[in-house]
């Protein structure tokens, strides 16, 4: 009975969260808070159903739940990171409400060729020792 109660909660709040980041998908307005909700609160929600699913199951079967919200957990951010950088690539981002944006400088030294960068002055301490 036990088992039941905290397996329907599981998978109601993963359910929900879940819906709640595909609503923020639709209503927030510019891509660096639609990745936010496409990432953050549907992997938590996939946690959830997969805890939920896993207390139904038998140890040895709930491993390859493990292995599931493991690569979850691994790949969601990568692949943000991935999709925005493109957005911001292809203009799709809005640069505006940028605080800090390390990129740009990056982009421009890639830009620039390896003929262009200048190298830097060694320091004293950066002289290899005889």
């Amino acid at each position: 009975m036990v088992r039941d109660i905290v397996c329907a909660v599981l998978l109601l709040s993963g359910a929900l969260c879940c819906l709640v980041g595909a609503f923020g998908m639709l209503r927030f307005p510019d891509v660096p808070s639609r990745l936010q909700a496409a990432t953050k609160p549907q992997t938590l929600g996939l946690l959830l159903v997969l805890a939920g699913s896993a207390v139904r199951l038998e140890p040895r079967f709930a491993v390859g739940l493990v292995l599931v919200a493991l690569f979850q957990v691994i790949t969601a951010p990568v692949l943000s990171q991935l999709f925005g950088r493109a957005a911001y690539r292809t203009g799709a981002m809005e640069r505006s409400g940028v605080v800090t944006d390390d990129l740009a400088r990056r982009l421009r030294a890639e830009r620039q060729g390896p003929a262009d960068r200048r190298e830097p002055e060694p320091r004293q301490n950066d002289t290899p020792q005889r």
